[in-house]
């Protein structure tokens, strides 16, 4: 009975001090770089209406303020998930292009189903000069989104939208991230078969 209390006990432990690093980060993001070719918009989820996510439209928010301060080449990535109508990436270049962005400017990519296959799928669509991006995500997301682009090869810097402020969403989607810290860190370690 003791050693289950002191695994629980260290477990708890671990699971602050990783939240704790998750929100210092999240915080204290690397400088975003005027050098960047291009931006990555990652998915989030869209309403089997159509309309954006609370969480999608910070991140377009985002997008959109980034673009008008430095125009460059877009591309907003996701794949279509159980009960959306389209492709995250389609549904997020057509609002993009709503708001005045140039159609020649955002590039929709629809295939990728999590945050590896985003940075990997948008990668191939990147021209050959560009070489360094800037990825906007959720700020909770964005310091396992940059390690990611990091492991695909990618310079980039990144922008974190704000996390919507109810604290049930906020605990929800912190406490993911860590679990997905974890997930991210056993595959680093693990030898690959």
């Amino acid at each position: 009975m003791h050693l289950i209390l002191i695994l629980a006990l260290l477990g708890v432990l671990l699971f602050g001090a990783a939240l704790g690093a998750l929100s210092w980060a999240e915080v204290n993001p690397p400088p975003v770089r005027a050098d960047s070719g291009a931006v990555i918009v990652l998915g989030c989820q869209v309403y089997p209406t159509g309309n954006l996510s609370p969480q999608l439209e910070l991140r377009l928010r985002a997008a959109l303020d980034t673009y008008r301060a430095h125009p460059r080449l877009m591309i907003a990535s996701g794949g279509q998930g159980e009960g959306e109508p389209a492709p995250e990436g389609k549904v997020m270049r057509d609002w993009l292009i709503a708001q005045g962005i140039p159609e020649a400017d955002v590039i929709a990519e629809c295939e990728s189903m999590n945050t590896r296959q985003n940075l990997e799928y948008a990668k191939r669509l990147l021209p050959d000069d560009v070489k360094r991006v800037t990825v906007i995500t959720s700020d909770y997301h964005l310091p396992r989104a940059l390690a990611l682009a990091r492991d695909a090869g990618l310079d980039a810097d990144g922008i974190g939208s704000p996390c919507r402020p109810e604290i049930g969403f906020w605990i929800k989607n912190h406490t993911r991230e860590v679990l997905a810290w974890g997930k991210y860190l056993a595959l680093k370690i693990l030898p690959s078969k």
